[in-house]
């Protein structure tokens, strides 16, 4: 391989330059070599050196160093013209000596290490022999001692000598086999895929922020599915999303070919082909997880039915993503999809008021990350793509309602109006005359001027404080009495059937 070849940015080679002018080696080493075969951009850059850590400092104006591990952050190295980069790869580039570990006593990092090793002792300590690669830019040729270049060619991802050994010393490595497969299409070597089963049970001894960074990406990935499936195979589930096992060997009725576990993962892979936003694969893949639960069998056509899984199902998902210390912001959003996604199963029942409703659960921006669940929840069924009228229709109506009042803010009328018209003081008797008149205006937009809502407004009134806080009350809480019902009818195991 020569490095001529490769566009190596100028932020890169200044800190190899300087090293090397300073009598040290500098190679790039590891992902970012990887990537430059392979024809990819490299998401990082990171160098290796015999020098140590407080003589890589010594050498660059702006450095961090705050690990025990040896690596040192370069920051805001200038281009020859003296701009500085806008690309975060380049931000920082990590610098790290060459280093041999010792013991791994808690499968999560070394005990100790040692600096100042050879450059193929350092490459012995890697995870994998796609990432034991190192690329001399003076010399341009590559350090393969491990045959990652060939490895790279057969795309297959291959542990660096014994893959137990390197699994034991760090248990998320199993992760990060599986989301590498799931990036790069690669096979995993079999005995690495051995190794992956036998020590699954040391990912428990990892963090759960740690296994989520990695679910995300494999999620991510453009074959999250395969990965998923992997991960099944190798028992990792188990300790990453335990809720999806529940699904397998669920079957379900005849509107799915697929068992629910499969259907998930058939859902989440059309998310990716479809290149849908994380919350969206999340919610594909999440969306009928409370079918296991809720499955039942109608006594009078012996059909199974899942009444009310999506209430179950939202519950699960809240628990599974903040186990794994998901932002609250995503959270909340997977929830709400996986919620009301089967606002869309039954196209003759949708009405614009049912649509600007279901807006207001889960929000203006979000309506269309609910028919983007819908279009997985579809295809993973493994019937054919939804009939394009359909969408056709069911994006006129969101379309249509998107231009209606759905929120207090909308209405032609606010507080300070209400007060003017009717001579009522400040107090909850405002707020539950703002909330009655948007449940109105929601089934019929038509009343939403200033005119008709005042009328109204003088109606109100004149009712008794505790008849107005009752209907002001139902229109505000009106979601979570639904919820309540729909649960409640299921734990009393109500047999009814409803399309999916």
């Amino acid at each position: 391989m020569d490095s001529a070849n490769y566009s190596i940015p100028q932020e890169v080679t200044r800190v190899t330059s300087a090293l090397k002018e300073a009598g040290f080696d500098a190679y790039l080493v590891g992902g970012c070599v990887r990537d430059l075969i392979l024809g990819k951009e490299p998401k990082d850059w990171d160098i290796t050196t015999n020098a140590h850590p407080e003589q890589i400092q010594a050498l660059f104006e702006e450095t961090y160093y705050n690990n025990n591990f040896g690596t040192v952050g370069v920051v805001h190295i200038p281009t020859d013209t003296g701009e500085e980069t806008t690309d975060p790869s380049l931000k920082v580039i990590e610098v790290t000596p060459y280093r041999t570990d010792g013991t791994y006593s808690d499968s999560r990092r070394p005990d100790t290490v040692k600096f100042g090793v050879s450059l193929e002792e350092d490459l012995a300590r890697r995870d994998f022999t796609v990432n034991a690669l190192a690329l001399d830019l003076d010399k341009g040729h590559i350090v393969d001692p491990y045959k990652g270049q060939g490895d790279l060619e057969g795309k297959v991802l291959r542990a660096v000598g014994n893959a137990s050994e390197r699994f034991q010393e760090d248990a998320l490595r199993m992760m990060r086999a599986i989301r590498l497969g799931a990036e790069l299409g690669f096979s995993i070597e079999q005995k690495t895929f051995e190794a992956l089963s036998e020590n699954a049970h040391l990912l428990k001894n990892i963090s759960k922020e740690r296994i989520r960074d990695e679910l995300i990406k494999t999620i991510m990935s453009p074959y999250p599915m395969e990965a998923l499936l992997h991960m099944k195979q190798t028992g990792l589930l188990t300790y990453v999303l335990p809720d999806l096992e529940s699904g397998i060997g669920i079957e379900q009725n005849h509107s799915h070919i697929y068992n629910v576990f499969e259907h998930l993962l058939r859902s989440l892979q059309h998310a990716a082909d479809k290149k849908f936003s994380l919350e969206v694969r999340l919610a594909a893949l999440f969306h009928d997880v409370g079918k296991p639960a809720s499955r039942r069998t109608s006594a009078e056509t012996k059909a199974y039915t899942f009444y009310g899984h999506e209430v179950v199902g939202s519950r699960v998902t809240r628990k599974a993503l903040e186990d794994l210390r998901f932002p609250k912001e995503s959270v909340e959003k997977v929830v709400k999809l996986v919620r009301w996604h089967m606002f869309f199963s039954d196209p003759d029942k949708i009405t614009l008021s049912a649509v600007r409703r279901m807006i207001v659960n889960v929000g203006a921006d979000d309506i269309w990350e609910l028919l983007n669940v819908r279009r997985c929840d579809r295809i993973g069924s493994g019937r054919p793509k939804e009939q394009p009228f359909r969408f056709r229709k069911y994006t006129s109506m969101v379309e249509e309602a998107l231009r209606d009042p759905i929120s207090v803010d909308m209405l032609k009328i606010d507080g300070g109006k209400i007060m003017d018209v009717t001579r009522e003081k400040p107090g909850p008797r405002i707020g539950n005359m703002l909330h009655v008149l948007l449940e109105e205006v929601l089934d019929d937009p038509s009343i939403n001027t200033e005119d008709l809502l005042e009328k109204r407004v003088l109606e109100l009134s004149k009712l008794p404080d505790e008849v107005l806080a009752k209907i002001g009350k139902q229109g505000k809480n009106k979601k979570e009495e639904a919820e309540e019902k729909e649960i409640e009818e299921l734990r009393k195991k109500h047999n009814v059937a409803q399309s999916n």
